[in-house]
Parts: structure tokens; sequence; C-alpha cells
């Protein structure tokens, strides 16, 4: 989400500089590749892109900007970038696409709006805060005008996006979220949220306020708190489950989805089986299950070896899914 809502701004920019939108490459003058480094696969589809136009005839400018810019920028190593791909015009860190102007909005059901920038949590398998940098806060009055355009738009519902928005502001997320909620909106949403920051005042909010999505997006990414650990997610099993009781006795109507990562290094039978039995606990509306790979860059990939076999991470992936996800087919 927050890679799309990156491309309507990028649009935005470049439609006030004077270009013109199209879907084809032979008509294009300018193309610019707004790249995603969270999965080394996306990674490696940006530099096969760059060499894909390399290749072709077209006289084109092309721009690289978003992750991995941000990324060889900060490691040093945009030097190296450039001296690899020297018929790429301009390297852009994704900052220089700044808030002044209204997105140039894809035609979907709800408004992106980006109200953070980068994380502060460096979670031992997530390349994010290396990519984003450290968590930016955008101002609360620049938000509301974003919602306002939206609605200007014929926008009735907006997702708040950050890589954790309840950091946002020092805590203060339950404020903007009010001011959002308070908006005529059909729906206000926000991911994704994260267990160590959803304070008590969030709660409320979200209970007083009828407007405000009853699907929370709390991810737990594993049940084991020895895991838990390894992946410096900064909570325990109880703490999450006590969190999550609250949340459910608080607000009426609320459902609960989540993040999970099966195969996580050291994750042996036993540890999984936590994550089996919190998610019986918890009865998960949705459960994004992912399978562990290292990540290079990360610590994870640096310290931990990936000791759980492909097999055994499909089949722990398939027991979670039916568990979860197929639950109303079985």
């Amino acid at each position: 989400m927050q890679n799309r809502a990156d491309s309507e701004r990028i649009k935005s920019y470049y439609w006030n500089e004077g270009y013109e939108l199209t879907n084809k490459l032979e008509e294009a003058d300018l193309v610019v590749i707004n790249t995603c480094v969270i999965r080394e696969s996306a990674e490696n589809r940006a530099y096969g892109l760059i060499n894909q136009l390399k290749v072709k005839s077209y006289k084109l400018k092309v721009v690289v900007t978003g992750c991995l810019v941000g990324t060889a920028i900060r490691q040093k190593k945009i030097r190296a970038l450039k001296a690899k791909f020297p018929e790429v015009n301009e390297f852009l860190p994704i900052t220089k696409f700044d808030y002044p102007n209204p997105p140039l909005r894809d035609k979907t059901k709800a408004a992106m709006i980006p109200i953070s920038s980068g994380c502060n949590h460096f979670c031992s398998y997530c390349i994010v805060p290396f990519a984003r940098g450290q968590e930016i806060s955008r101002d609360i009055e620049g938000i509301l005008k974003e919602v306002d355009w939206a609605i200007k738009d014929g926008f009735k519902e907006v997702v708040l996006i950050g890589q954790s928005v309840n950091s946002y502001n020092d805590g203060k997320f339950f404020e903007l979220l009010e001011k959002v909620a308070k908006k005529p909106l059909e729906k206000v949403s926000f991911i994704s949220s994260n267990p160590w920051d959803f304070s008590d005042e969030l709660i409320k909010v979200i209970a007083k306020y009828k407007n405000i999505d009853r699907l929370i997006h709390l991810p737990i990414q594993s049940g084991d708190d020895e895991i838990l650990k390894k992946m410096n997610r900064g909570y325990t099993r109880a703490f999450y489950l006590k969190l999550v009781d609250k949340i459910k006795k608080e607000i009426e109507g609320v459902r609960i989805s989540t993040d999970i990562i099966v195969g996580f290094p050291g994750e042996d039978e036993k540890a999984f089986q936590n994550t089996v039995k919190l998610c019986e606990k918890v009865n998960f509306d949705i459960a994004y299950i992912n399978k562990y790979s290292p990540r290079r860059g990360t610590v994870s990939a640096k310290i931990y070896a990936d000791d759980v076999p492909m097999a055994e991470k499909k089949r722990r992936w398939m027991v979670l899914e039916k568990l979860v996800n197929e639950k109303e087919l079985l």
C-alpha cells in the first residue's frame, strides 16, 4: 500500500511538471521505476526491468526511485548503483516527491493516505528501516488536507498507512484517527498497527466512532516467546493475548487479522505449535502467512542459520492456512 500511495504521488509530481500518462512504452519520453526491496525477488525484478529498458531502442529518460535508492543512499552505495546502471538518468530518493499537491489517485474504492514513513523498530527479519530510514511522522494539518482532497474527489473511504501507524507522533495516533473519523467518510481504516503502541486511548476512539473499520490488522508473527525475542518484536505472547482480549471486550463487532511467519530460524515443532494454539485462541478472521526466507542486509540473515527445511515451512504454512483462512470451508 505504501508503494502504491508513493506511485500516486510520483504521478502527480510529473503531471505538474507537464507530463501526461501513457500506457504505451513506445510513446513515453520518461519512465519512472518505483522500486520495492522488501523481498530480494522484488529487488531483482527492479534490476530486470532496468535491464529490459536498456536493451530496447526507445529514447527514454529513465528515473529510478523508491526503496532501492533509499537503501543505496543509507548504505553509501549510490555511486556503485549509478555505475551499475549508467543508462539510468536519475536516481531520486522518494522524499523528492513530497506532499504539496493532491496525489494523482487510481480509481480505487479507498484513498491511501500515508501518515508516516520509515520505521524505528528494527525487527530482525525486516529491511524497511534500512530502505526507508527512521520513522518520520507527517504533520497533522497536511494529512487532514489530503483527507479533504480525497473527499472532494469523491472518495468515501480512506486508509491511513504507515509501517507502524500507531507509533504516529509519539503515540498520538488516536488524536489523528479521531479527527479523520469526524470527517464525512463512510469508512476509515488503518494499516499496519503493532501491539507495542496499541494504547487504551486508541481502543476508546475506535469504539466511539462507527465509521472506523472493525477489522483491525494486528501482526503477531509468532506465538512463541523465544521466536518473538529472536525476531526483536518487543512483546510476549501473554502481552498480545491480553491486548486482543481488551480490544474484543471494548470494541463491539471487532475482527482481528494478522501476519505470521513460519519457519523462522530456530522454530522447532514446539514453537510452531505455540503459534497454532495462539491462532486457535484468538480466532483470527484473516492471517497473511509467509514462509521465512533470509533477506540479505537484515539481522536475521546475518546471525541465524536458515535451519527449517522448505518442505517443513510449506507444511506449517498449510496447517495455519487451513486453520485460519479456510476454516469456513471445513
